[in-house]
């Protein structure tokens, strides 16, 4: 069936339930981001994510993922926020971890989501996903219309910057979708020169195994590779340089979601870092996206970085 009139409806119910950009695309093979993705998995850029190499078709097919998926509804939840740590010589964590894992918060609003659309068209079969599964949600998002992919990989809105999560709906119902947009990074490159770790190869290709956001929460090894030492710019979980210094990243606004900061996190000082117990780890994190790297991968990134600290 066609699900078209339908469609101002869902994207509506989408904004009433926090998500501040709803776009839809066709469900079918990524033509375009398959040699991509082997070209990217042949150079060893995923590192030790061995997951990534996992599923290959499913990643590029939603259709395998989903039988008799038709559809790919992409969804923006924004995270984009004014808080800072307060003790600006701390470890530092990436803003979407700032408060409560955005798995929770997203993952319930999907489901209220897809069952306002069962109800609005009528049985439909699908999945709801945030992070979740083998699913290439920048690529979708950006046939979707929700922006382009920028010179450091990552979605940006021209409105919005990309200080936001991406989620979906697979469902096996047919809209006219949405459609791409302009490229617009033009010639900067700021987010290229300023990566700590030159982990931005070139233009729109970046070497996951270099990234500070794979160091400190991806790879698992008990020690960070020396290379490194030096290079970290004080981060412990995460890492926001290139969406920091992107201009596109102006035109950001606060989310409204208090859930997604936590005042605690923010108020900890150096000597909180350095006096950080198990304990107080496990309270602190306890719906945490840090939780993510766990107590002994915490403690090593901030050892790294801060060679003084000891726990």
């Amino acid at each position: 069936m066609d699900g078209t009139p339908f469609k101002s409806k869902i994207k509506a119910k989408a904004n009433e339930l926090g998500f501040f950009y709803c776009g839809f695309s066709k469900a079918e093979f990524l033509e375009e981001e398959a040699p991509k993705l082997d070209h990217w998995l042949n150079q060893n850029y995923h590192g030790k994510m061995s997951y990534m190499a996992n599923h290959f078709d499913l990643r590029l097919d939603p259709r395998k993922l989903v039988p008799g998926a038709k559809s790919v509804i992409s969804l923006l939840f924004n995270y984009s926020t004014e808080s800072q740590q307060a003790d600006k010589s701390a470890p530092k964590i990436s803003k979407y971890a700032y408060g409560e894992d955005y798995h929770y918060i997203i993952k319930e609003r999907l489901f209220e989501l897809f069952d306002f659309t069962k109800e609005l068209i009528g049985e439909i079969d699908g999945r709801v996903f945030v992070d979740s599964a083998p699913v290439m949600d920048k690529a979708w998002a950006k046939r979707s219309g929700l922006g382009w992919i920028g010179k450091n990989t990552n979605l940006i809105h021209p409105k919005e910057g990309s200080f936001f999560f991406i989620a979906e709906m697979i469902i096996d119902v047919d809209f006219e979708p949405d459609g791409p947009i302009k490229d617009y990074c033009g010639t900067c490159t700021k987010c290229i020169d300023e990566c700590p770790t030159d982990a931005i190869v070139e233009p729109y290709k970046i070497d996951g195994s270099k990234c500070i956001s794979y160091l400190t929460i991806e790879l698992k090894d008990e020690i960070l590779p020396s290379e490194f030492k030096g290079k970290m710019d004080n981060w412990a979980f995460g890492c926001d340089v290139c969406q920091d210094v992107c201009p596109w990243n102006k035109f950001s606004k606060p989310s409204n979601e208090s859930r997604l900061v936590n005042p605690k996190l923010l108020d900890l000082s150096k000597k909180d870092w350095e006096d950080l117990s198990k304990d107080f780890y496990d309270e602190l994190f306890k719906r945490s996206a840090v939780k993510r790297t766990k107590y002994s991968g915490l403690k090593r990134n901030i050892e790294f970085i801060e060679p003084k600290i000891k726990f």
